[in-house]
């Protein structure tokens, strides 16, 4: 990739955006309402990457979001991401918990176990508060102990963690 910008598109969910550099994909915008909403929301966090037509890869990415939200199990985890300016124990927390395939679920606990870092439950459910590449970093297939949903910044919150996980054919344990 050789040009940064961001771009809206349609989902089963509404109108996501996705914004990429030149690294890979920087953000993901989960709906906010409307596509303007959507919009609006993506340039505030990312003001530095333009509206533009994505490349080829970020068009593939888009296909693979499109699809698994239609619920078809897509792997996202080799999408490049560009993750400049994450904190280090976030980045960790967003490695690992790309390695969680779409119908599962970890609790924070057992990834903050994954990581080596037992009793950091809590310091991964900030990390993953902060995701800036939701669905792509699928922090929706994490929950709290004992199978409760535990919390999501995405607008709609916990309703929109429960859709995410129910297109992907997941029950809480």
């Amino acid at each position: 990739m050789t040009a940064a910008g961001h771009t809206v598109f349609d989902t089963a969910l509404g109108a996501c955006g996705i914004g990429w550099t030149a690294l890979g994909v920087r953000t993901v915008q989960l709906p906010e309402g409307s596509r303007e909403l959507t919009a609006t929301r993506l340039h505030s966090w990312y003001p530095d990457l333009p509206a533009a037509a994505p490349p080829a890869a970020i068009v593939a990415v888009i296909s693979d979001i499109r699809s698994l939200l239609d619920g078809v199990p897509v792997d996202l985890s080799r999408v490049e991401l560009d993750l400049t300016g994450v904190p280090a124990f976030d980045t960790r927390v967003y490695l690992v918990a790309r390695a969680v395939p779409p119908g599962d679920m970890v609790t924070y606990g057992e990834l903050a176990k994954r990581l080596g870092e037992p009793g950091a439950a809590r310091a991964v459910g900030r990390a993953l508060g902060r995701n800036p590449v939701p669905i792509v970093v699928p922090c929706h297939r994490v929950v709290a102990a004992g199978g409760r949903t535990g919390g999501f910044s995405a607008s709609g919150g916990v309703s929109t963690k429960m859709r995410m996980l129910a297109i992907e054919g997941a029950t809480l344990f």
